[in-house]
């Protein structure tokens, strides 16, 4: 029976080390809790978080529950992101744990209706960085225009989605990311200017928000797929260009 002993520790050994060399080095809490209108894509949002996270070695946990929100459940977490939340999700208690973990260093990711959240909660107003006003009908096509430094970079993707218009432009307290093109549908209220994603460092940590996701068949979009890894990206801290 002696001899069968090193092959045996050898395939082991191989079935072992990769799985440690693969496991994740950080994780995200995707927060999905609705108090108002609740998006028919919020599976299909985390099932591609997950992907996209899994493949920069950071894992995801889904959770519903606003006692998760709680500071040495956050401590465990990088990044926090709020996919297609809305209305008031957190008690006073649960948004000063979401304050002393943006404050020590923490990222957030807002998807969509994450500005359509938390309307009496100012700091988290700024963090998101604008509140949603409303939107136009249906589902509409424009195109996503990048850019860097107030101005247009690369070139621009096209998108079919619900397109928010913001209380208030955000340009001047953000960075603005992207903007979409009114000229190409109907119900646009920001005019020439409409940024539509953004990002800013924020009270000790990193928040980056996109207004788009409101439709499931947006997140097969490649494009809307490397804009969502970008984000994450940035609020853990691993790209200092959102």
């Amino acid at each position: 029976m002696r001899p069968n002993v090193l092959p045996l520790l050898l395939v082991m050994c191989l079935t072992v080390v990769p799985a440690a060399i693969a496991a994740p080095t950080e994780r995200v809490l995707v927060f999905t809790h609705t108090a108002k209108f609740r998006h028919d894509s919020i599976p299909t949002a985390v099932s591609t978080l997950r992907l996209l996270a899994g493949r920069e070695r950071m894992a995801v946990d889904q959770s519903e529950n606003p006692a998760d929100f709680n500071a040495a459940n956050l401590a465990r977490y990088k990044v926090v992101v709020f996919a297609n939340t809305t209305g008031d999700v957190l008690d006073a208690e649960q948004q000063a744990a979401m304050e002393g973990f943006i404050r020590a260093g923490g990222g957030f990711v807002g998807v969509h209706s994450a500005a359509d959240t938390e309307y009496d909660w100012p700091w988290y107003g700024r963090l998101v960085g604008a509140y949603f006003r409303n939107h136009p009908e249906g589902l509409q096509f424009s195109r996503v225009q990048p850019e860097r430094d107030g101005k247009p970079v690369g070139t621009f993707w096209p998108v079919r989605d619900e397109l928010y218009n913001f209380r208030s432009n955000p340009r001047g307290t953000v960075q603005v990311i992207a903007t979409v093109d009114e000229r190409m549908y109907q119900g646009g209220t920001m005019g020439a200017d409409h940024p539509i994603a953004w990002c800013h460092a924020f009270d000790g940590g990193r928040s980056w928000y996109t207004g788009l996701g409101h439709d499931t068949a947006v997140y097969r979009n490649r494009d809307f797929q490397a804009h969502l890894r970008q984000g994450l990206l940035y609020a853990a801290g691993r790209s200092g260009e959102c």
